[in-house]
């Protein structure tokens, strides 16, 4: 199946509570927004998009003064309890995510160690304990690797 079907963006726009959700062309808009904070937030995914020589998909976000993109999505793990779809993209042994939130946050994670996901976030200080608790959620999507077998 289709990793961004209208299945899935489906999904992803009931968990994130999105007021809107349109076809444009080549991506899917979503529109979510939070009175109570006051946030306005736009998310836009598309499938398959050029990116320079490859294809691949790309999230986009739009929020109050922030624009982010994350390339070669390979997945996404949506989580009704939290509120929050999170975005996943692999290179080798880093990771980076974007975590959407239904109150119009987002927060983005970039080239987090694959490792660190999975390690004791006892051991780190806050600021690195965010990243790995945040991307963790997609550790079972992640593609597993040489690494991860050894140990």
């Amino acid at each position: 199946m289709d990793k961004f079907s209208k299945e899935k963006i489906d999904e992803i726009a009931k968990v994130v509570g999105a007021e809107k959700v349109e076809w444009d062309t080549d991506h899917y808009r979503l529109k979510i927004s939070s009175k109570e904070s006051r946030r306005l937030l736009v998310l836009e995914i598309y499938p398959s998009t050029s990116l320079g020589r490859k294809t691949g998909a790309m999230i986009v976000v739009y929020a109050g003064g922030a624009h982010l993109q994350l390339h070669n999505c390979s997945g996404f793990v949506c989580s009704e309890e939290l509120g929050e779809v999170t975005f996943v993209s692999e290179t080798g042994k880093q990771i980076s995510g974007i975590v959407v939130e239904s109150d119009a946050a987002c927060s983005l994670y970039s080239n987090i160690n694959r490792e660190l996901i999975s390690s004791d976030f006892t051991k780190f200080g806050v600021e690195v304990m965010l990243s790995g608790v945040a991307l963790s959620l997609a550790e079972d999507i992640l593609q597993k690797d040489e690494f991860d077998q050894e140990e």
